[in-house]
């Protein structure tokens, strides 16, 4: 018997039983960042990628991956995502992602929120690869995880 949550009698990872819980509303927001040189930020400004628009193409993976967390996390429960959405801040050292989540349901929805920062990330990165191949993903991170009434 183990006292850990998504690890069965027998030892095995198991996705947790959630039948018994309440729906409530939930909401989760998460960020990463992707630093890139200046050259790269100025590239950026000036729409001088040769895929396109990074920053709009990072906000549209980041709300497909939040839709799609539980066929990329194992234990992910799949859940009815009330909004999904990302926002890209282009700065100086390069761009800021800030990623929300909501449901309506009986598990959070913070996977959601940190797959979507994370893939749109990795979606910057893609775009801009081809001017920068120095740039470095950091601090995908939770940064609020709200659990409300019903």
């Amino acid at each position: 018997m183990s006292d850990l949550s998504h690890v069965d009698a027998e030892g095995r990872v198991a996705m947790v039983d959630t039948t018994g819980k309440a729906q409530t509303a939930r909401r989760a927001v998460a960020s990463a960042r992707v630093l890139m040189s200046a050259e790269t930020v100025a590239a950026l400004r000036a729409g001088r990628t040769p895929k396109g628009d990074p920053l709009e193409a990072a906000r549209i993976a980041g709300i497909m991956a939040a839709k799609r967390t539980a066929d990329l996390i194992p234990l992910c429960h799949p859940l009815p995502l009330t909004h999904a959405d990302v926002r890209a801040e282009l700065r100086d050292d390069g761009v800021h992602l800030t990623a929300e989540a909501t449901t309506n349901a009986q598990t959070g929805v913070e996977m959601e929120a940190l797959t979507a920062a994370a893939v749109a990330a990795l979606t910057v990165y893609d775009m801009a690869k081809a001017v920068d191949k120095e740039m470095v993903l950091e601090e995908v991170r939770l940064l609020e995880k709200v659990k409300g009434p019903a």
